[in-house]
């Protein structure tokens, strides 16, 4: 109200407050402001009626009004006619054509099929002769559902004049009665009938809204209940002994933490996880799905997986793939397996804090030292079980660092190794024989190429002796040629084999002299000395050893192939060991966070909190507190009375 606790018994007083406040608030200049004066009249003459009276449309500004002034008064106007709950009643002139009206303009916007605009058409006393206002009257220029209420107001001689309204009311039922043409509707004209329409209106208007507007005030009257006890039950007053209520309170939380992490709390919210649903989150999508994205080869290349082959073998050459290569690189990527681990009981000890932070606003606001107690005594047991979570995740990844079980019935190497090995030994056979083959041609070529020169060093000695003796035959001339080649051959596949000694020293046709094998010897040796001396003229140095060495370049087929193989050994047991990780962690973090917190916490907070020296610290109430204590309490009051005006409102509707 406008002045509370102050009645005012003179209509002449409430005309004066109006005009003293208007003055205030706007100045004396026709200024206009959006505040509203409340003010209630009880009258035994009047009926039950809420109205607010806005200003009227203007175009021009006068005073100190702004040169925007119809735009403030329709922006104003809208704030309250806009609502769907409101009742609109347009007043418009009796002597001005309607289609001109503001009032009726300004309804049209907000309410297009006129279901809930009245109107209201004054100044019918002072149409021109010859005019009526009985076509607007019966609702045919511009029709409208709630029709149109015709009204003779207090003209401004009679407002100077102080004429009381009992007697303008008076005079306006004679005008409509005795007038030739409003006389046949004169009971539906006048402002005791308006008031009276509008009564009704208002009364069937509430009853529409009624079940929606009851059902509004009952969800804040249970919301303000709530709120009201968590504040403080009635059981929990001063004459309570602090001892129990300290006691209960601390089971309660205790309790409720409990619950939060089974799943049994009541007062969760059921549009989102909470508690140990969102443990389970973290469990199941969150940690399993970040190990699920870790390749076994993040940050490993095929270089990477050669150079640590050649440094296993050592200055050897093997002919299988070592074994300690597989160890050290599968160990290296076992090891990445510690962050996101060790991240996932983070996550878990944030959900436990999160649980508490939620919980606290239940039972706790209204102590404030109790709840800042609680809170230090819970996080203090949450990072005591902390320390040994980690250290268990720590020990579970390096137990797998630990041993590597290639003999894992899982592990692909326990079954296929033998034939892999087998694939490899006969890769390795192939290559030896090719290269075999290779050195055998090559020696072929050689002793090829000596017999060509021989032939031609035999043919030159031949021409020179046919020139002092007689030419052979032609089977004299082959067969020496013929044994000529077997002693090069013998020669040059093994030439450390002795001559056998003959029986006679005589010369037999068809055969080589010793004399003729010893220079045939001789010319093989004269000839190697002579490439001898050839390679030995140049000159041959090493490279210079660079200070850093990596398997670089296009990796030959063996080297391939060992690299695919440590791949695939890599892939199979890293599958394993984070299959093994999704399994225990989760089990960990339960066992050693989150079942041990829960079991223990009733214990500690009674330990460190429940004592009495303590009682009067904890279980004392805050100013703040109290003071929205008796402000919930109050609106409870007056929601409580709503309930009851809308209970009389249906009874008088329906009777």
């Amino acid at each position: 109200l406008h002045v509370p606790k102050k009645p005012f018994y003179d209509f002449s007083q409430i005309k004066d407050e109006i005009q003293k406040e208007t003055e205030r608030v706007v100045g004396t200049n026709k200024g206009v402001s959006s505040l509203p004066i409340n003010l209630k009249i009880y009258s035994p003459h009047v009926l039950n009626l809420t109205l607010v009276d806005l200003p009227g449309m203007t175009s021009v500004p006068v005073g100190d009004q702004p040169k925007d002034i119809d735009k403030h008064i329709q922006d104003m106007s809208r704030q309250y006619i806009q609502k769907a709950s409101a009742i609109i009643v347009a007043v418009t002139p009796a002597n001005i054509d309607l289609a001109n009206s503001d009032a009726l303009k300004l309804a049209r916007e907000v309410d297009p099929e006129g279901a809930r605009t009245i109107g209201v058409v004054t100044k019918v006393d002072l149409m021109d002769k010859g005019t009526n206002a009985m076509d607007i009257l019966t609702n045919r220029v511009l029709p409208l559902r709630l029709g149109y209420v015709g009204v003779v107001s207090r003209s401004q001689h009679d407002i100077v004049s102080n004429i009381p309204i009992r007697e303008a009311l008076v005079n306006e039922k004679k005008y409509f009665q005795n007038h030739a043409v409003y006389k046949k509707i004169a009971h539906k004209l006048g402002t005791p009938y308006l008031a009276q329409t509008l009564n009704k209106l208002l009364l069937d208007h509430i009853h529409q809204c009624l079940p929606d507007l009851k059902a509004r005030i009952t969800e804040l009257l249970n919301d303000s209940e709530k709120e009201m006890l968590s504040y403080g039950d009635p059981l929990y007053d001063e004459h309570t002994n602090k001892g129990a209520l300290l006691l209960s309170i601390l089971t309660k939380f205790a309790n409720d933490y409990k619950g939060a992490i089974e799943g049994k709390l009541a007062d969760t919210n059921a549009k989102e996880l909470y508690g140990g649903a969102r443990i389970s989150l973290i469990f199941n999508e969150i940690y399993v799905n970040c190990l699920n994205t870790m390749s076994p080869f993040d940050g490993l290349t095929d270089n990477d997986i050669r150079t640590a082959i050649r440094n296993a073998t050592g200055p050897r050459t093997t002919l299988f793939v070592p074994e300690v290569s597989f160890e050290l690189l599968t160990k290296r990527q076992i090891s990445r397996l510690f962050e996101p681990s060790l991240n996932c009981v983070d996550a878990v000890f944030e959900e436990l804090l999160r649980i508490v932070s939620q919980l606290e606003n239940r039972e706790l606001l209204r102590f404030g030292q109790l709840r800042e107690a609680v809170v230090e005594v819970v996080t203090e047991l949450l990072n005591e079980c902390r320390v040994p979570t980690r250290e268990m995740i720590e020990n579970l990844i390096n137990i797998e660092l630990a041993f590597v079980n290639t003999s894992h019935p899982d592990f692909v190497g326990s079954g296929a190794i033998n034939i892999v090995e087998k694939v490899a030994d006969e890769k390795v056979a192939k290559r030896e024989n090719e290269l075999r083959e290779q050195a055998l041609v090559q020696a072929r070529k050689e002793v090829e190429e000596q017999q060509q020169q021989q032939q031609q060093q035999q043919q030159q000695q031949q021409q020179q002796r046919n020139t002092r003796n007689p030419p052979r035959t032609a089977g004299q001339q082959q067969q020496p040629q013929q044994q000529l080649l077997q002693t090069v051959a013998t020669a040059a596949i093994a030439p450390s084999v002795p001559p056998k000694p003959s029986s006679s020293t005589a010369h037999t046709p068809g055969r080589t002299t010793k004399r003729e094998s010893e220079s045939v010897t001789s010319n093989l040796m004269s000839m190697l000395k002579m490439d001898s001396k050839k390679t030995s003229k140049t000159k041959i140095s090493l490279d210079n050893v660079p200070m850093t060495i990596k398997a670089e370049g296009k990796p030959n087929e063996k080297e391939q192939f060992e690299t695919n193989l440590i791949k695939s050994l890599m892939d199979s047991y890293f599958c394993i060991v984070r299959k093994n990780a999704q399994d225990t962690i989760p089990k960990s973090i339960m066992f050693f966070l989150v079942n041990r917190s829960k079991e223990t916490l009733h214990n500690r907070l009674v330990e460190r909190l429940y004592k009495e020296e303590r009682f009067e610290e904890l279980l004392g109430e805050s100013p703040e507190i109290v003071s929205r204590r008796n402000e919930t309490k109050k609106m409870v009051v007056m929601l409580k009375r709503a309930t009851e005006i809308l209970n009389e409102v249906r009874d008088f509707t329906f009777k």
